[in-house]
């Protein structure tokens, strides 16, 4: 397969001070698997310094399953003790200074196997029993190793990890909007500056070929394109400290025994790329013993999975229309076995890319699947006639280019569109099952196109358009159940599919009014509660306008919601009213557990002090200023055994089993 590098590659290159030309460059880039094996750790060290300054760029020669899982493992076979193996990987930011880091960062060991974790436990239980650790004190963390851009962030300043001693200054990402996730503080230590799977997809893959584009342009110099803006705008841009991760944690038998329920857990919860996970000893007087090496903490090691790559044909492309009116290319390719499944089809980027790759009938790709991650059309080989749609795979209506994409207009006609509004809408809900897409897709060929339609079916209705007798009946059960069965009222709202009012913006407006009342908030109304921007609120009122009536007709059915708002005034919970920011290190809990136990309270829990919040609980480490601070602001200020005191004073004594 033939590379040819782009300038804009090229420039990252030799802003990395890889020393090469393009011809050589692209030579070595175009070696087959064969040429690879035979390949001098000289020239495997050339790729992998390419590989990375074109990834750190945001314009990558390869993928990161591709870069770990073949050309580093390869390196580590012929030559286990080179130079580029032993050293943090950089992240450069060329047009900044170089500046020290105000705590070291490291780069983290790397295991692809069960085995690979089973022998780092095995040093971990070794270390503890040099130290007279007790073994039941032995206890590991697991969080999702996030695929963004590493920085650091002191409260000051935002580093790039740069080689793990000096980075860069990038403070000008936050002077751009960026803010940490879920509003949270400045100051959180290292982390990642990433962008959610759902928005890049949803608004910018038909105008960046990947994330790191995104990433890069954040803490360039550069002028910052508007749709990136409107991503920091919008909060779907973030920096998200590590220690604020979701995790798991247990001692280190039950993580062994538990390994892959736990992988799979971790991996999947959250809403950013994911390229593996970190897991880590969590005693300080262990880690202390056991220390690093100059590249990477020997008490805390990255688990990911080996890449598998084939060449695949492809048959055909077809066009699939989702419920915003997007039209998806998937090829449909020769079933091909890859990280032990049989793999048909694929999701090509965009049409975009189709047209611009040649991907079409007898196109010949490389497919890359690293075990949890769905496959992924690395490259074209051999490129075919693109296949492009003219009309709606769905409705037939002519499709209209916007950027990359190619998009249906018919947004009131279309049934995919609409077929996906209703399997989403039962899916949100999550307490039926019986409505998937070709339950879906039945009832809408026999003209039943709304949510509201289809509960307004009897038994007999279900059987006229095909359904057996039984299934008729359990179709109506369920229906009846999904009213019955108490489901939270965010959820309720976030399943009818309004952009932008995902679950968790459903129930931090539901925390301020009650469900009947969303369709009267103004976007100023909407913009009063923490978490939503102009932009997005905008959004959500005019999205919330469009589906007014479909709402107030399946609402009038009568379903059993319990009420965010409701259950916290009606109990006189002794925090009702209260909006509370905990800040610092907690004794009695971790601080999202008092968080939670504070919500069920009654409280608001903000994550910064602003003219809303009431209370400011205050832990370790805590800067005077930030205190006073709020202070200023009228902020009543306690301390955590003041606080918890407070809470013991009302019977509600919170507990952090």
């Amino acid at each position: 397969m033939d590379i040819k590098l782009t300038e804009s590659q090229m420039a990252a290159i030799r802003n990395a001070g890889v020393d090469i030309e393009k011809s050589r460059a692209q030579a070595l880039l175009s070696t087959d698997e064969v040429g690879l094996w035979a390949s001098s750790p000289e020239d495997l060290t050339l790729i992998l310094k390419i590989a990375n300054a074109t990834y750190r760029a945001g314009v990558p020669v390869m993928t990161d399953a591709k870069y770990d899982s073949i050309y580093v493992r390869e390196l580590e076979r012929q030559d286990p003790s080179n130079e580029f193996l032993t050293a943090v990987e950089p992240e450069p930011v060329f047009e900044s200074k170089t500046v020290e880091l105000p705590k070291r960062m490291l780069s983290t060991e790397k295991a692809y196997s069960a085995e690979e974790i089973q022998r780092w436990v095995n040093r971990l239980v070794k270390a503890a029993k040099e130290i007279d650790l007790d073994l039941t004190d032995l206890n590991i963390r697991i969080t999702p190793k996030l695929d963004g851009y590493a920085a650091y962030d002191d409260g000051k300043k935002l580093y790039t990890r740069g080689d793990g001693f000096k980075g860069q200054d990038i403070t000008r990402a936050f002077k751009k909007g960026l803010k940490i996730v879920d509003d949270g503080e400045r100051g959180s230590g290292a982390g990642e500056i990433v962008i959610k799977k759902s928005y890049f997809d949803e608004n910018l893959s038909g105008y960046f070929e990947n994330a790191r584009n995104v990433q890069a342009s954040i803490i360039s110099e550069k002028k910052i394109d508007p749709k990136i803006q409107k991503a920091i705008d919008d909060k779907a841009c973030v920096f998200y400290p590590f220690s604020s991760l979701p995790s798991w944690q247990g001692n280190y038998k039950e993580f062994l025994e538990k390994f892959s329920e736990i992988l799979d857990s971790i991996w999947n919860s959250v809403d950013y790329e994911v390229d593996g996970v970190i897991a880590e000893a969590t005693n300080e007087a262990l880690k202390q013993y056991m220390g690093s090496t100059r590249k990477s903490h020997r008490w805390q090691i990255a688990y990911k999975v080996n890449a598998d790559i084939a060449k695949v044909v492809v048959k055909e492309v077809i066009p699939q229309t989702s419920r915003t009116g997007k039209l998806t290319p998937v090829a449909i390719l020769e079933p091909t076995k890859l990280s032990g499944a049989t793999i048909s089809r694929a999701t090509v980027h965009h049409y975009g890319m189709v047209k611009a790759k040649g991907v079409g009938r007898g196109a010949v790709v490389e497919l890359v699947r690293s075990g949890l991650v769905i496959p992924k059309i690395e490259s074209v080989i051999e490129k075919a006639k693109p296949e492009i749609p003219e009309e709606c795979p769905s409705c037939h209506s002519h499709v209209v280019w916007d950027g990359d994409n190619l998009f249906c207009p018919n947004t009131t006609n279309c049934p995919a569109q609409a077929e996906n509004t209703i399997v989403h809408f039962f899916k949100t809900l999550g307490n039926v099952d019986g409505f998937g897409p070709k339950v879906v897709e039945k009832l809408f060929e026999s003209g039943v196109s709304s949510i509201y339609e289809i509960y307004r079916l009897n038994s007999e209705d279900f059987q006229k358009i095909g359904f057996g007798k039984k299934t008729s009946e359990n179709l109506v059960n369920q229906l009846l159940a999904s009213r019955t069965i108490e489901i939270q009222d965010w959820r309720f709202l976030a399943a009818f599919g309004v952009p932008r009012l995902g679950e968790g913006s459903s129930e931090r407006i539901l925390e301020h009014h009650q469900i009947k009342d969303v369709f009267g908030l103004s976007v100023n109304d909407l913009i009063e509660i923490d978490g939503f921007a102009e932009i997005s609120a905008t959004t959500i009122s005019e999205g919330l306008q469009n589906i007014e009536k479909e709402f107030k007709l399946v609402y009038g059915l009568g379903f059993n919601l319990k009420s965010s708002r409701t259950s916290k005034s009606s109990e006189n919970l002794p925090l009702d009213g209260h909006s509370i920011v905990f800040t610092g290190s907690m004794e009695h809990g971790a601080r999202p557990e008092m968080e939670q136990e504070a919500k069920k309270l009654g409280a608001n829990i903000g994550k910064s002090v602003t003219s809303k919040t009431t209370v400011l609980v205050t832990g370790k480490n805590v800067g005077e200023k930030k205190i006073a601070s709020a202070s200023e602001k009228g902020v009543r200020v306690m301390s955590e055994a003041e606080y918890l005191a407070m809470i013991k004073a009302s019977d509600s004594n919170p507990s952090y089993d």
